[in-house]
């Protein structure tokens, strides 16, 4: 039985007004098929709306505005081109993939796609697959509840032990996300609880009815599966890969998964990590893992993402030479090309856990044979969980724009072939909690699609499109809170790329000891003469030696690294001198000090933008940014006290720390 389905959800990046461009004018559409259906209904809405026309028929002796076609050759499978002659703008694509992408292209132009000539382009995805994963629990979870690290509310699929039969909400959602151009959804946590794990099986209709939601819109469906399926659902003794009885049992049980969703897109697979099972318990390695299920797909094109978040999370915190960021190469980097071709590498675009600042892992560029997948959190999981303004796209677009041979060699995001996000979104009714963090849906779906786009522009398209006809007023006043939210962030928390810093289990808050002689290997070793982890070749980890040239060099000394990823690298003494001139201990102070202050300019800037902006998302987001000033402030003090008590040195300014 389906449950109500909410009365109200907010518009996102598509209000009606949005397509007011598209809906005012006469169209005319040739092409066929389920997604071609979809791009009918869309104009069909919008012309009902707002008085424009669907040309019947071919066409012929009619005037259109714009025309929608397939059929044309030469071009992928989500391509489109795009060009404007004549008075009429034209968006043709192969089949209906592209042509879904192509309309949304129209709707992000606005009235801008009807005005003058407009030359031919051709618009292509630089990744196959721009995926999002849910860490979304069936049956809630005693410590990480309804969803893991979820900062909006519920989950969209799942509610109390079961599916929620919302389809209606989960199509919306589905719109939404290919406006943006991602394709692919795993609907499950990548820890796969006993409840989760009889979705591969005797709960596949579940997910199927998931995929039927999500299929309008070009959304293909995966699963998380645990690896130890086979014991835990097929009541096999063993789950070694290179068992035959394995084998077979995982072949049998993908034919099920694809008789119920024939547009399965694969499994994600976290093993051997975080106390998942892998192939370590059978003496075998992540090859032979992600191998197994890879031949298990591959007759019906599925593709295996497995994670490369491995690493010992016993670590004895007194052992020096053992270090959690050296994992995921040390494991990964001699496997490359024994993965088969549908294995894609999961890797997390930091070598640690997605924090404000970590350096690209250097696993991007260390693996040339292999498919890599590079993975960013959309929920903010150490960034403020959804109660702080913080617009990712900045340190994402340096990740992805990151060359890890240099200058000469090509970006990260030329390298992966998919780029995944850990979803934000929840049952809430603005989907991510904080209206503004939709931003970070909305951006990572559009530098999916073209890594190397500017993310300013991104954040444009996001307000042209979220707030429609938007006054000079709101669009500069959106750019002053979220342009530099990030860094606004990272001044107020944990400094230089030390990371964490954070109240361990949920991870929100200041504790600046609070991992610090934990097994988790999350340490800043602070001292009364310094602080940060020695990760040199020369006398610490060697974690910098896994980097190619020129990175090696450049992070193996203090004097040439980064200073914003300095204690990441480096132990130093709070009197070490950076490129400002300031001391590390100074600058602890006054970024903390200058964090909160943007904060509280952040908040006053949105108070002024009342008047435009419709109450309910204006309270929420005055609302949240109470919570964002206090917590600021706590982390404000917290830090500078500690580091004030650590070192003894007085802040240069005299201002009051406790």
């Amino acid at each position: 039985m389906n449950r109500a389905e909410p009365s109200w959800t907010d518009p996102a990046w598509l209000p009606p007004e949005a397509l007011r461009p598209l809906g005012t004018r006469r169209t005319l559409i040739r092409g066929t098929g389920p997604l071609a259906a979809t791009v009918r209904g869309e104009v069909a809405e919008a012309c009902a709306r707002f008085g424009g026309e669907i040309v019947r028929g071919d066409g012929t002796g009619a005037a259109y505005d714009l025309l929608l076609e397939t059929g044309a050759g030469g071009l992928g499978e989500e391509d489109f081109t795009c060009a404007r002659r004549g008075g009429t703008t034209t968006v043709t694509a192969s089949g209906g993939r592209g042509l879904l992408y192509g309309l949304f292209h129209v709707v992000r132009l606005g009235e801008e796609a009807f005005a003058g000539p407009r030359p031919d382009e051709v618009h292509r995805p630089a990744t196959a697959v721009r995926m999002l994963d849910h860490w979304d629990n069936v049956a809630v979870h005693p410590v990480m509840g309804q969803v893991e690290r979820g900062y909006a509310g519920g989950s969209l699929f799942w509610r109390e032990g079961r599916a929620r039969g919302e389809p209606g909400r989960v199509r919306a959602y589905a719109r939404l996300l290919a406006a943006c151009g991602i394709n692919a959804v795993c609907v499950n946590n990548v820890n796969v609880h006993e409840t989760e794990a009889h979705l591969l099986t005797d709960r596949i209709g579940d997910v199927a009815a998931i995929a039927g939601a999500l299929r309008p819109y070009g959304i293909r469906t995966h699963l998380s599966v645990t690896f130890a399926a086979p014991v835990v659902l097929g009541g096999l003794s063993t789950a070694d890969p290179l068992e035959a009885a394995v084998r077979e049992w995982w072949a049998r049980a993908v034919r099920g998964v694809y008789d119920a969703i024939p547009d399965f897109g694969g499994f994600v697979v976290k093993a051997d990590s975080e106390g998942r099972p892998g192939p370590f318990t059978y003496g075998r390695g992540h090859a032979d893992g992600a191998n197994m299920l890879a031949a298990a797909l591959a007759p019906h094109g599925g593709t295996v993402h497995w994670r490369a978040f491995v690493y010992d999370h016993r670590q004895d915190w007194r052992d020096r030479t053992t270090d959690r960021a050296r994992a995921a190469h040390d494991h990964f980097a001699p496997l490359d090309g024994e993965f088969a071709d549908n294995v894609v590498l999961q890797v997390k675009h930091g070598p640690m856990d997605f924090q404000v600042r970590e350096p690209v892992s250097p696993v991007l560029g260390a693996l040339p044979r292999t498919r890599l997948a590079v993975e960013v959190q959309a929920t903010q999981e150490y960034t403020g969980q959804q109660r702080h303004v913080c617009w990712l796209g900045p340190m994402w677009s340096e990740v992805l724009g990151f060359r890890p041979e240099g200058g000469a060699g090509p970006a990260v995001g030329e390298l992966a072939g998919h780029l995944v996000a850990v979803s934000n979104a929840g049952d809430d009714p603005f989907w991510t909690g904080h209206p503004l963090a939709q931003a970070n849906l909305y951006t990572f779906g559009r530098l999916a699609w073209r890594p190397d786009a500017d993310p300013y522009r991104v954040l444009d398209e996001w307000i042209g499109l979220t707030f429609p006809s938007a006054p000079e007023r709101l669009v500069a006043g959106l750019h002053a809170v979220l342009d530099g939210s990030w860094r606004t962030y990272e001044k107020y928390t944990a400094p230089l790329g030390v990371g964490f810093m954070v109240q361990p289990g949920h991870h929100y808050g200041p504790s600046v000891d609070g991992y610090e002689y934990s097994p988790w290997g999350t340490y800043h070793f602070a001292d009364r003469d310094g602080i940060g982890v020695d990760r040199s070749a020369a006398t610490g980890t060697g974690y910098a030696a896994q980097y190619a040239e020129p990175w090696a060099g450049v992070y193996e000394s203090a004097a040439t690294c980064p200073d914003e990823l300095l204690l990441f690298f480096h132990h130093v003494p709070y009197g070490h001198v950076l490129r400002s001139g300031k001391t590390v201990v100074q600058h602890v102070y006054d970024t903390h000090f200058e964090g909160v202050e943007e904060a509280e300019e952040a908040r006053r800037v949105w108070a002024g933008l009342a008047d435009l902006v419709e109450p309910a998302r204006h309270t929420r987001v005055a609302e949240l940014f109470e919570e964002q000033l206090r917590s600021a402030r706590e982390w404000r003090d917290q830090i500078n006290s500690y580091f004030l008590r650590k070192s003894g040195v007085p802040d240069a300014h005299g201002r009051r720390i406790y």
